[in-house]
C-alpha cells in the first residue's frame, strides 16, 4: 500500500521564493563589489602590487558569486509556480554556489601564477597609493558584510507556526537550525567575509614593504590569499555538492524519523525496512519510507503521524508491507 502526502507541497513555497530583503541586499552588494573590484584591479596593475591585484581578483570571484546568488533568487521566484519543477526551484541557488566554487578555483590558480612570477621577477611598488586602495577595498567589504547580515537577520528574525497536515499544531523548532539557513545568502555573506580577510592580508603586506622594505611580502601574501580562496572553494564545492547529490542520509532528521516510527509502533512489531530523506528546499525535505509490520490494520497515515512533528518534511511517500 502506497500513499503520497502532497498537500503541504501545494500550499507552501516559501523555500522557493526566498526572502525579498535578502534578494535586495544581495543585488546591492553585487553592484558595490563590482565597482570596488574594478578600482582595486586597476590600482593593483597601476601601482604594481601583486597583493592588491590578488585581492581585486579575489573580489571579482565574489562579484560573480554574489551575482549568481541574486540571479538564483530571481529565477526561483519566477519559476516558483512552474509545475515542471517537481520539488520547486531551490536548487537553482545551489547550482549557482557550485559554479561560484569552480570559478574560485580558477582565480586561485591565477593568483598563484602571478605571485610566483612576482617572486622571481620583483618590480617596484607604489606602496602609499596601494595601501589607500586596499583600505578602501576593506571598507567596502565590511559595508557589504553588514548589508548581507542585515538581510540574513530579517530572513530569520521571525517565528513560524503552522497547523500540521494531520490535525496537530506544531511550532517551528530550531533543532536543525543550522540546516535551515538560507544557503544562498550564507554563501554570498561568506564570500564577502573571505574577501575582507584577503584585504587585511594585502594591507599587511603593503605596510611591511613600505616601512621595512620587505618587498617579498607582497607576493607571499598573494600566495596566502590564493590558499584562502582555494580552501573556500573546496568547502563550497563540498557543501553544494552534498545537496546536489542528495547526500542527506546523515542528517539528524533521518534517524529521528526512523526512531519515531519504530518507537511509536513498537506494539505492532513495525520496523523501517527502507528510508530515504533528501533536501528539496532551504528548510524542506522529502521522505520515502517503507515499513514492515505484523499489524493487519496499520495505515500509511498512522505511520506518517509518527513524524508529523517534523515540519521540515514537506513531502512523504509511505509504503506499508504486511507479513505473517
Amino acid at each position: 500500500m502506497h500513499t503520497h502526502d502532497l498537500s503541504p507541497w501545494q500550499h507552501s513555497h516559501e523555500f522557493d521564493t526566498g526572502n525579498t530583503a535578502a534578494e535586495r541586499s544581495t543585488r546591492l552588494v553585487m553592484w558595490i563589489t563590482a565597482v570596488a573590484m574594478v578600482v582595486e584591479i586597476g590600482a593593483g596593475w597601476w601601482f604594481n602590487s601583486m597583493a592588491l591585484l590578488a585581492d581585486g581578483w579575489h573580489m571579482s570571484s565574489h562579484a560573480v558569486a554574489i551575482g549568481l546568488s541574486a540571479f538564483a533568487y530571481a529565477a526561483a521566484r519566477r519559476y516558483a509556480r512552474d509545475p515542471r519543477f517537481a520539488f520547486g526551484t531551490w536548487k537553482i541557488e545551489i547550482l549557482g554556489g557550485f559554479a561560484s566554487a569552480l570559478f574560485l578555483l580558477g582565480v586561485a590558480a591565477l593568483m598563484v601564477f602571478g605571485s610566483l612570477e612576482r617572486l622571481w621577477s620583483p618590480s617596484p611598488i607604489h606602496y602609499r597609493e596601494a595601501v589607500v586602495i586596499a583600505v578602501l577595498g576593506l571598507v567596502v567589504n565590511l559595508v557589504c558584510a553588514r548589508l548581507l547580515h542585515a538581510g540574513h537577520g530579517h530572513s530569520h528574525g521571525h517565528g513560524h507556526h503552522h497547523d500540521g497536515h494531520h490535525g496537530h499544531g506544531h511550532a517551528h523548532g530550531d533543532s536543525h537550525d543550522a540546516h535551515h539557513h538560507d544557503l544562498n545568502l550564507r554563501s554570498a555573506y561568506l564570500h564577502v567575509v573571505a574577501d575582507a580577510a584577503t584585504s587585511v592580508l594585502a594591507i599587511g603586506a603593503l605596510l611591511g614593504g613600505w616601512f621595512f622594505g620587505w618587498a617579498w611580502l607582497d607576493p607571499v601574501m598573494g600566495l596566502v590569499g590564493a590558499v584562502l580562496v582555494a580552501l573556500w572553494a573546496k568547502g563550497l564545492l563540498r557543501e553544494t555538492g552534498k545537496v546536489l547529490l542528495d547526500r542527506e542520509m546523515d542528517h539528524p532528521v533521518t534517524e529521528e524519523i526512523r526512531e519515531g516510527i519504530e518507537t511509536a509502533l513498537a506494539d505492532s512489531e513495525t520496523r523501517v525496512s527502507d528510508l530515504h530523506v533528501w533536501r528539496v528546499g532551504r528548510a524542506a525535505y522529502a521522505c520515502a519510507v517503507t515499513v514492515v509490520t505484523h499489524s493487519p490494520t496499520l495505515t500509511a497515515d498512522q505511520v506518517r503521524a509518527t513524524f508529523s512533528m517534523h515540519e521540515e518534511v514537506r513531502h512523504s511517500t509511505v509504503e506499508v508491507q504486511r507479513c505473517d
